[in-house]
């Protein structure tokens, strides 16, 4: 089954926020616009509803392709990206996500502003308190609102 029919089937089913997974290789193989027609088709299949890209920071072996696959998840149409499914051995960490520069150059490029989830790794209030407070410094005040900032607690 195409991510994309799952995603539909989930929305038919009543779904308003769908989370998908980018295939990594995509990324590891510098394969971007088959990365972007991945997205794209599960950003049609919502609909309306909130798409929540995961990128899987650490398994994508170095920052500029956490940028690289943060942005053409934004282009493709992603509301929110998400760093980790919270399984993996390296989830959400600060130096590959909060001083990501994607998130304020799409806002330049297009004027839309996408939402953030770091998840797995966050296990206590000061992990907590330290991403919001990341968040505030790098990107303002209205990234630390539920519309644009979430965290994934493991």
């Amino acid at each position: 089954i195409k991510q994309s029919t799952g995603v539909e089937l989930a929305v038919e089913a009543g779904a308003t926020e769908i989370d998908i997974v980018i295939s990594r290789t995509l990324v590891l193989e510098g394969r971007w616009e088959e990365l972007f027609e991945e997205v794209r088709a599960c950003r049609k299949a919502c609909g309306e509803a909130h798409l929540k890209t995961i990128i899987a920071t650490g398994h994508l072996g170095d920052f500029e392709n956490v940028y690289k696959a943060s942005m053409v998840s934004m282009m493709a149409g992603s509301d929110f990206i998400k760093t980790s499914t919270g399984k993996e051995s390296v989830n959400a960490t600060f130096c590959c996500t909060c001083h990501d520069p994607s998130y304020q150059d799409y806002l330049e490029y297009t004027g839309y502003k996408v939402g953030f989830k770091p998840a797995g790794g966050i296990r206590t209030a000061k992990d907590s308190l330290q991403w919001l407070t990341l968040m505030k410094e790098e990107l303002g005040d209205e990234w630390v609102q539920p519309h644009l900032f979430r965290m994934g607690a493991s």
